[in-house]
């Protein structure tokens, strides 16, 4: 057996953890969420799936309906570290990344780390920072690590990267980079609540807001041994395959299909679905789910995105699934 940490509660935890353990942790994260928000309850269980899988995620949708919020539940319910950058125009590099600052007591440069370097990044409106700044967040999110002056610094473990992006307002944004939407392994949409949630969240906001109350219900170590557990998660050859042949449907159907990171991306969120579901085996039902949040926003075509919602929907239609 392998050593022991301890908890949030104190109590011993092996490193290594089954399915239904790493399952009832992740519940019990997405649980803990959806007590700060009101509904979107498939968004928050395909946000911790993402995250479990080792995913970074990019919201996307209108100014005020959750995207900081789940963010920040997500942050609060794992004991970890978080930090917000609220990007700008004038925003730099380094004010992400860090710099080397001298040290007049040692006669030596040293290095003072940026708010990348926490658990749970959130990048706040990311298109509204200029493409080298974008640039300074794609070695974070695509290697685990940032150069700064040719020396190399590793990120924190776990490390993932929240995004939001308005889709309405489109002066003085940049859009971002295929290079860096091939990054993200989701790409969610919240959409404004119903009469009834609405309602529910007004009656929350007075008087203080929920977020304020949560705490965590899961360790790093524990988030740690999930995430294991998750790469643990069994991917047959058929189903490897039939992944393959969804990819390629979409490079016959748009002007640029799914990456073979986009591939790998849909089978780690495959088994992240699978985790939420005690399963230590991913089914070709956790593909389905899960091809619709991540592989739309690589593809390019000429209509746009409801070409590329459409073209991933008749490939999980179209393609037989032969496992």
């Amino acid at each position: 057996m392998t050593d022991a940490s301890e908890t949030a509660d104190g109590t011993a935890l092996d490193v290594a953890i089954d399915a239904d353990r790493a399952g009832e942790i992740a519940r019990a994260v997405v649980e803990n969420v959806r007590g700060v928000i009101v509904g979107n309850h498939e968004a928050i269980e395909l946000l911790v799936a993402g995250f479990l899988g080792g995913g970074h995620v990019l919201v996307e949708d209108v100014p005020g309906v959750g995207k900081t919020m789940l963010a920040r539940a997500l942050a609060a319910s794992v004991e970890c570290s978080f930090e917000r950058v609220q990007f700008t125009p004038d925003l730099l590099p380094a004010d992400i990344t860090g710099t080397n600052v001298y040290n007049r007591e040692a006669q030596a440069f040293e290095f003072r780390p940026g708010p990348i370097f926490a658990n749970v990044v959130l990048a706040d409106e990311i298109n509204r920072a200029p493409p080298k700044t974008q640039a300074a967040m794609l070695e974070a999110m695509a290697e685990t690590q940032v150069t700064v002056d040719g020396r190399t610094h590793p990120m924190s473990d776990p490390f993932v990267v929240v995004a939001t992006q308005n889709s309405i307002e489109r002066e003085r944004t940049y859009e971002l980079p295929a290079a860096e939407l091939d990054r993200f392994m989701l790409r969610l949409r919240l959409g404004y609540p119903d009469a009834g949630e609405e309602a529910t969240v007004i009656e929350r906001a007075i008087g203080g807001h929920a977020i304020e109350a949560v705490t965590p219900v899961a360790s790093t170590d524990e988030l740690r041994a999930v995430r294991a557990a998750t790469d643990d998660v069994a991917v047959s050859e058929p189903l490897r395959a039939y992944v393959a042949r969804i990819a390629r449907y979409t490079r016959e159907h748009a002007e640029l299909g799914a990456s073979p990171r986009g591939s790998i991306a849909l089978v780690r969120a495959a088994q992240g679905r699978a985790i939420l579901g005690s399963r230590s085996y991913a089914v070709p039902d956790d593909v389905q789910a899960m091809a619709p949040h991540v592989l739309p926003h690589r593809l390019r075509t000429d209509r746009g995105d409801a070409d590329a919602d459409g073209i991933v929907a008749d490939a999980l239609e179209s393609v037989p699934v032969e496992v």
